[in-house]
């Protein structure tokens, strides 16, 4: 029997109601990203040509992969995936006289620093420019159906920008400026000296053929190769084009 003087238990007190702290969460290992190596697998440049000995309206559909819905002509800049930006235009240099017929055999570019043999290039059965081999990186094409730098007309020369095994001859051709000088070495030991007018990126399916072939009345040079955005499956999604004039001649 409990005794009524006993002390009573006294009542425990409430917890205070707070917010259960939530389990602290263990912060995730950021997974490293595969680094892409770039677009340098397989530029294949097929540049699809109308089949004219003038080289006048081909459409280049090239560096892999249908052109079938491409962003609008833009110039070289650093968005479009192959550098460069606007160019400032220097004063313009007058035009040298047309020279005669004669093959290229080597090409200079001072500016990117290199210096390439040029093969003579013709149109597959599907009336595609050929190219030069994969396996020979650093070499350049003339188109042998057209006229010869030099020549009266708009002289072409191709180039890889990369192939399987790496950089090409043409990786940094964007980074031509307005004014920088191309030098062909001519068969008949002449040199036809360039000054480019302007470098330009235009997207597959808004190629301007007769733009960059067309016959402007002066000798006039084009070095294409691949540019824009890369993709595995599609390719190159433009073209990189310098175009130049001839402005000087000398001995080789």
């Amino acid at each position: 029997m409990v005794s009524r003087n006993a002390p009573r238990p006294r009542p425990r007190p409430r917890p205070y109601a707070y917010a259960q702290p939530q389990p602290r969460r263990q912060p995730q290992p950021q997974r490293r990203r595969r680094r892409r190596r770039g677009p340098s697998r397989g530029c294949r440049l097929t540049i699809t040509l109308s089949v004219t000995a003038t080289l006048l309206f081909g459409v280049v559909r090239g560096c892999g992969g249908d052109a079938s819905s491409h962003a609008p002509t833009v110039a070289a800049g650093s968005s479009d995936g192959a550098g460069g930006g606007p160019r400032e235009h220097p004063a313009p240099v007058a035009s040298h006289a047309p020279l005669p017929a004669s093959p290229p055999v080597r090409l200079a570019v001072p500016r990117m620093v290199v210096e390439a043999p040029v093969i003579r290039l013709g149109l597959d059965s599907h009336g595609r420019l050929s190219t030069p081999p994969m396996s020979k990186p650093h070499e350049v094409g003339w188109y042998a159906a057209g006229p010869s730098p030099g020549q009266q007309g708009t002289a072409v020369i191709v180039g890889h920008r990369d192939t399987k095994t790496g950089p090409a001859i043409f990786l940094n051709l964007n980074a031509l400026r307005p004014g920088d000088p191309v030098k062909v070495t001519r068969k008949d030991h002449r040199t036809a000296v360039f000054t480019v007018d302007s470098v330009r990126t235009f997207a597959r399916g808004a190629f301007p053929s007769k733009k960059v072939y067309g016959d402007t009345g002066r000798p006039e040079l084009r070095l294409l190769t691949c540019g824009g955005r890369f993709d595995r499956k599609t390719g190159y999604s433009a073209n990189v084009v310098v175009f130049a004039h001839l402005t000087s001649v000398a001995r080789a």
